[in-house]
């Protein structure tokens, strides 16, 4: 998890300055980062609570930006599915992306099994600790980051690297190309809503691949 955390801790300080200059109340900063405990959800709700932005609009574009731990959970199921409801709750909010990516790289089996917990609350904690220590220094330390040192740009390319990591396959791969592009494309909705057009489109490509595939079996029999 050391490499990871190293990228983790990038894309915490980035987002800690970028929560310390939005104008919030510094407890209410530091509440969001402990118990939000997602980047991409706190950086889209960013704008929208420093503008007053209606509160229905702020929750509908968190839980859009959160809609993968859906999905998420559904890869999870089978190796928690022994453990009961407090630790599944638990185990809930220490998850993350790239912990998920590293625990089924490691146990690709979904069985469970004692030797995957240990492998689990290890990598959990340590990612917890490399968003939150740099998010909450940020937040502290916000002011004295020059705007002209670009953290906003390195917090780009930081959630880039992360995400290409997460690109294992030409589903992953296309899907992301399109949202892209269609967030480019939708720039100009206001309240952030350009974030909702590439999720919906990402989600549909990644259906429409799916389908596909399993649909090319069937034309090739006789």
């Amino acid at each position: 998890m050391v490499p990871t955390a190293l990228g983790i801790g990038a894309w915490g300080l980035i987002t800690g300055v970028a929560m310390g200059n939005s104008g919030l109340a510094p407890e209410v900063m530091v509440l969001m980062s402990l118990l939000v405990f997602a980047g991409s959800a706190q950086l889209a709700v960013l704008p929208l609570m420093s503008t007053g932005a209606p509160l229905w609009v702020v929750w509908a574009t968190a839980l859009c930006v959160n809609l993968r731990f859906v999905i998420f959970s559904a890869v999870w199921r089978p190796y928690l599915r022994e453990l009961t409801f407090s630790q599944r709750m638990r185990m809930a909010y220490f998850t993350a992306d790239l912990n998920l990516a590293l625990f089924t790289r490691r146990f690709p089996d979904p069985v469970p099994a004692p030797e995957q917990w240990p492998y689990f609350w290890g990598s959990s904690v340590l990612s917890w600790f490399a968003w939150q220590v740099p998010s909450i220094a940020g937040i502290l330390l916000a002011h004295a980051v020059p705007v002209q040192w670009g953290v906003g740009f390195a917090g780009v390319l930081a959630l880039l690297g992360i995400a290409l990591s997460l690109a294992g396959d030409r589903a992953t791969v296309v899907a992301a190309l399109v949202a892209g592009c269609a967030a480019v494309a939708a720039y100009a909705l206001p309240l952030r809503l350009n974030i909702v057009v590439a999720i919906a489109a990402a989600v549909a490509m990644g259906v429409l691949i799916e389908h596909t595939r399993r649909s090319e079996p069937r034309r090739a029999a006789p």
